[in-house]
């Protein structure tokens, strides 16, 4: 994730702002509680520099998404961002994975990028009908908006989530500054958003504080982390969101996904491994972090 990204973070005041005030009543309204489930998981699972750590070394590209799916129970699935997915694809990707897995696709650039929303009743119905053929494993959709897509294309905005398939749960990702330095605006946008019952990103990168709004709006949080390298400042950014999440989780947050982005993805498991020992302390549930797998050794006659 390339968006906000800095490559000097000495000015950066990366402690989470407080709760906006309208979280806690979203979580009030969010109905009987459930049992919380915690997805985590990376952006792409062909993640080769895991192979002979994470991954056994040797596999083929086709059994990447199994092995990646014992190590994270979630994907930030960008390569639909690419392209729509034909039947056989998905297929695939349901067979390759468990039954708690849950892909969570990016719409179409097509969609959110090219059309900037415009006309794309046809793209959006084809991309949905593609990613329900995940079933049980369709976690949330997102619709991620460029920073060229500003304030003046609410109506846009308002008219495209009205329309979108209820039968796909979708969270969006506003990026232009304009969405955020106007408080009267701002509010507006919260309160249409969970009245739709559309999710709100959140994303923690250097560069944008603004997109760290902490505002949710449905009981599900998707919540973008940019780390830089397993320094200092990454790991106290992890006990910090996992004390977060264990106050929302209390408040009736029900779902949460939390996609870790890291500029060297050898990264990505170690951090996750101390920021899911941090929610299993503060939580009591039981989660699995990604781990190194024995890996067969060749035998000797000698």
């Amino acid at each position: 994730m390339d968006f906000g990204r800095l490559s000097d973070l000495r000015y950066v005041d990366f402690r989470l702002p407080p709760d906006h005030p309208g979280t806690a009543a979203t979580l009030a309204r969010a109905g009987a509680p459930q049992p919380p489930v915690i997805f985590v998981g990376c952006p792409i699972w062909t993640n080769k520099a895991w192979l002979g750590s994470y991954f056994p070394a040797g596999i083929k590209d086709a059994e990447l998404l199994s092995y990646y799916a014992r190590q994270f129970n979630s994907i930030e699935l960008n390569t639909t961002h690419y392209r729509i997915p034909d039947a056989p694809t998905v297929r695939k990707w349901k067979a390759a994975v468990p039954a708690h897995f849950r892909f969570c696709p990016k719409l179409p650039q097509s969609i959110s990028h090219e059309r900037q929303l415009y006309n794309a009743d046809d793209l959006t119905l084809t991309f949905c009908r593609a990613i329900e053929e995940l079933g049980p494993n369709l976690g949330t959709a997102f619709l991620q908006l460029p920073p060229t897509f500003g304030p003046e294309s609410l109506p846009r905005l308002e008219r495209y989530l009205l329309d979108f398939p209820a039968t796909v749960p979708l969270a969006v990702e506003l990026r232009h500054p304009g969405w955020y330095t106007d408080a009267g605006l701002r509010e507006a946008v919260f309160e249409m958003l969970e009245a739709l019952g559309k999710t709100l990103v959140l994303t923690d990168v250097a560069g944008r504080r603004d997109v760290l709004h902490m505002r949710l709006t449905t009981a599900t949080a998707l919540v973008r982390f940019n780390g830089h390298g397993l320094v200092p400042s990454d790991y106290r950014r992890a006990d910090d969101w996992a004390a977060r999440i264990a106050d929302w989780l209390a408040a009736g947050l029900q779902t949460v996904y939390f996609f870790v982005h890291q500029k060297d993805i050898m990264h990505s498991p170690l951090w996750t491994q101390h920021f899911m020992a941090q929610l299993t302390a503060r939580t009591g549930l039981a989660l699995e972090p990604p781990c190194i797998i024995p890996q067969p050794v060749q035998g000797s006659l000698f």
